[in-house]
């Protein structure tokens, strides 16, 4: 499939471009500058210079699915927070609908539906998060929405736990990626919202169970 990356520069973001290639797929990079490019192509995708604040349609069109990872996490302050958690992923669903193309997997935080023992600008993002994700239920999509717990960058163990709700851990940005491609095959897993951590089972059985 031709998979499209926003965010694909951040770190879970290079991952995906780099799983997808191994996976046989066509990953594009979604970069918001020149010199971003060649990171891209090193991991093996294409780049495609876009800007989620605007018109990302010559981006998107042509793909099979499309993958949000991007985030402003919540060191930049409330106003960017807003503009690519929240308003940056709108933009993004909206024009993958209005091309027509089903597949969007969506990379959300752990507990963005309860924001009440968070504060300051964590609190910002979670609420952003929440809302980019009640939007994201409301289209025609094939959508899924995964929301990790503490990422980590050790290596990837392919064994994880999901569920509508589990209790905080960390887990391995490799093998969120792994999750979030593994979900645009698993027709069990479109139309789901899951939570997940490191866990006991491999990715393709854990997510069967959703």
């Amino acid at each position: 499939m031709k998979v499209l990356v926003a965010g694909a520069n951040g770190n879970t973001g290079r991952l995906l471009i780099q799983n997808l290639k191994e996976d046989g797929h066509e990953p594009y990079g979604m970069v918001r500058k020149e010199e971003q490019k060649s990171t891209i192509e090193n991991l093996g995708g294409t780049p495609v210079l876009a800007d989620l604040t605007k018109d990302v349609g010559h981006a998107i069109k042509g793909m099979d699915a499309v993958i949000f990872a991007a985030g402003s996490g919540s060191s930049t302050g409330p106003e960017q927070t807003k503009a690519v958690d929240r308003d940056g992923a709108i933009n993004l669903i909206k024009h993958t609908e209005n091309l027509g193309i089903k597949k969007f997997v969506m990379l959300s935080a752990m507990n963005a539906d309860d924001s009440s023992e968070a504060s300051g600008n964590f609190k910002v993002y979670l609420d952003m998060k929440r809302e980019a994700d009640e939007y994201l239920r409301g289209t025609e999509l094939d959508y899924t929405i995964v929301r990790p717990g503490a990422l980590t960058d050790d290596e990837a163990t392919t064994k994880i736990k999901v569920g509508e709700k589990v209790e905080r851990g960390e887990v391995p940005r490799a093998d969120v990626a792994k999750t979030m491609i593994t979900c645009m095959q698993y027709q069990n897993a479109y139309h789901k919202t899951f939570e997940m951590i490191s866990g006991d089972t491999q990715i393709e059985d854990a997510l069967k169970t959703l």
